[in-house]
């Protein structure tokens, strides 16, 4: 309950933007006061060839709205030019601090002396949220992350916002503090789900400040349904969404021979499940239901335009 109560005046005095006498983030992007904003976002850019080759088929044929990529894996050269070329389409950082396959790794942008808590013994992140936690420190995480904008810039890509693999972030209150400074610092949306936090920790919501954009509901698949029903769950939330700022985050990824050697012994968010992600997108059902439920599809780079204005 205290934690509802402080979302509540969180909004109530933090959110001008959302306050009755105040255009809400709705209304500045051209919307109805009440309309449903929707992002659809693909994670995992530059994971593998698979997984790029899918999420460019996504936003060619309009199944996405939003992207991320993760700057230490090996194939983020491949959609770094991609972004470059193709500034049309919505694409952030995909801020990467841990290495969760069990025989394909990738480890930090910054040298590994300077950044040694945040490596295991063979050099690479640490494959889990809470083994990241118990090594991690604040200097070294700000550090990685600064150095994974950084080589994103460097090669080209304009990025749309900041969002987080796995959740890390959210593992320290100093963490998240951290990214907030950073997406100050270049200007950037920063993926803030307030229900999320709201079931982490107050003391998050309390580092939010009046400019911050927050996403009301995310939505994330975390349970595989049989393929036949794939799609249902985030139809069901489709048909439910409120009012707001919302976000849907798929996986995509071919499921061909690279995608099952990489995922090998990872049924959740595996092969198959990135194949399911992939096909509901582009199909005819999920836009027949964005149309039906009136749903107006939005990008990080319009949010930006209104919390960095030029």
């Amino acid at each position: 309950m205290k934690i509802i109560i402080a979302l509540a005046l969180l909004f109530v005095f933090c959110f001008p933007a959302f306050s009755q006498n105040n255009q809400n983030l709705a209304e500045k992007l051209g919307f109805d006061r009440n309309a449903k904003l929707l992002i659809i976002h693909a994670d995992d850019m530059g994971l593998s060839q698979a997984t790029n080759n899918a999420v460019i088929q996504a936003f060619q044929k309009g199944g996405i709205t939003s992207g991320s990529i993760m700057v230490p894996c090996p194939w983020f050269s491949d959609i770094a030019e991609f972004a470059k070329n193709n500034t049309q389409f919505d694409i952030g950082i995909h801020l990467t601090l841990t290495s969760e396959w069990d025989s394909y790794f990738f480890g930090g942008v910054s040298p590994a002396s300077a950044i040694p808590n945040l490596l295991n013994q063979k050099g690479y992140f640490y494959p889990s949220v809470e083994e990241f936690a118990k090594h991690a420190n604040g200097a070294e995480v700000e550090k990685e992350i600064r150095a994974q904008i950084e080589r994103a810039l460097a090669f080209g890509i304009k990025p749309t916002h900041l969002d987080n693999h796995m959740g890390t972030i959210l593992a320290s209150p100093e963490y998240y503090q951290i990214l907030l400074k950073m997406g100050h610092e270049y200007r950037l949306p920063v993926l803030i789900p307030a229900d999320m936090i709201a079931g982490v920790s107050t003391q998050l919501l309390e580092m939010l400040s009046r400019d911050n954009v927050v996403v009301d509901h995310l939505f994330m698949l975390n349970q595989a349904s049989p393929a036949k029903q794939w799609g249902e769950p985030y139809l069901k939330f489709i048909e439910n969404m409120k009012p707001g700022l919302n976000e849907i985050i798929v996986h995509l990824a071919i499921d061909n021979d690279e995608t099952r050697a990489i995922m090998v012994n990872h049924p959740d968010f595996g092969a198959e499940w990135r194949q399911h992600d992939l096909d509901f997108v582009l199909s005819p059902e999920f836009k027949k239901a964005l149309n039906e439920y009136n749903i107006k599809l939005v990008t990080w780079r319009q949010i930006g335009e209104v919390q960095y204005p030029k």
